[in-house]
């Protein structure tokens, strides 16, 4: 979460917080959720590589505006959302005045 701030696109399986923040190609990319179920590191080799070559390097490489799109809106959606003011909010609304 610390790196959106620094515009840092992410690249994971969906679990823990990324469903959250996750807006595929617009905010970092999932490994795709088929791979997640299987308990075969092959499977989930695949799938990065697949997503790194289809869609992530091109970007990276072909396409410096939309890469910085990328960029600004990870910075934007992400970064906004996911930082300690709003952390202990909701966690004092929710634990000790609900």
């Amino acid at each position: 979460m610390e790196a959106a701030h620094n515009g840092v696109p992410s690249l994971s399986t969906v679990d823990g917080w990324r469903p959250e923040g996750l807006v595929e190609g617009l905010t970092g990319w999932s490994i795709e959720a088929g791979s997640e179920a299987s308990p075969d590191d092959a499977v989930h080799a695949s799938a990065l590589y697949e997503k790194l070559e289809r869609e992530i390097l091109p970007r990276f490489h072909g396409d410096r505006e939309g890469w910085i799109d990328v960029m600004r809106h990870t910075g934007a959606l992400n970064a906004s959302y996911f930082n300690t003011h709003r952390i202990v909010q909701q966690y004092v609304t929710n634990a000790y005045l609900a």
